[in-house]
């Protein structure tokens, strides 16, 4: 817990107060659905955003998590934070891993993009063809099957929820 007193004191993790809990978990209760379904939607049509919906189903269901059980929200560098604290706080390596897994993927396609932006012909050329849409789809079901459906599972037994 001293690494949480850490944070609460720098301000990067506050305590939610019993009035903003229930619109807080309310929130994320349906952001986390929404991206898993708009992750499962544009799989074959949109496969880099299925991926960064997938990853978003996970990191919202954890801030769901850290909500509901512990009374936290995020409020700077939500990513790095979120995973810190679900090192913290559960001890599920397994879990951490994934999260740690979802976060990778989803910094790849933020360096793609930053990539693209500096290199935006070859991004025009080489990340648009018919080839690399087929990679981008396995990568994107892959993904989904082996990162995001596990941890979701493991947040949701967690929270004591059914999918």
């Amino acid at each position: 817990m001293v690494q949480i007193e850490n944070l609460i004191k720098k301000g990067t993790v506050s305590r939610i107060n019993e009035l903003e809990l229930p619109r807080y978990v309310n929130f994320f209760e349906n952001s986390y659905k929404n991206n898993i379904e708009h992750c499962k939607a544009v799989i074959k049509t949109f496969p880099r955003w299925s991926i960064i919906s997938g990853y978003y189903a996970m990191h919202d269901i954890t801030k769901l998590l850290l909500a509901k059980q512990y009374l936290l929200k995020i409020e700077f560098k939500v990513h790095e934070t979120t995973i810190k604290l679900l090192k913290e706080l559960i001890k599920n390596k397994e879990l951490t891993k994934l999260a740690e897994k979802g976060y990778k993927e989803f910094l790849t396609l933020a360096n793609d993009l930053a990539e693209a932006k500096k290199d935006r012909v070859k991004a025009q050329y080489y990340t648009g063809t018919a080839y690399m849409k087929q990679e981008h789809e396995k990568r994107a079901q892959e993904f989904l099957e082996e990162t995001v459906k596990p941890y979701l599972h493991k947040i949701l037994k967690l929270t004591g929820e059914k999918k």
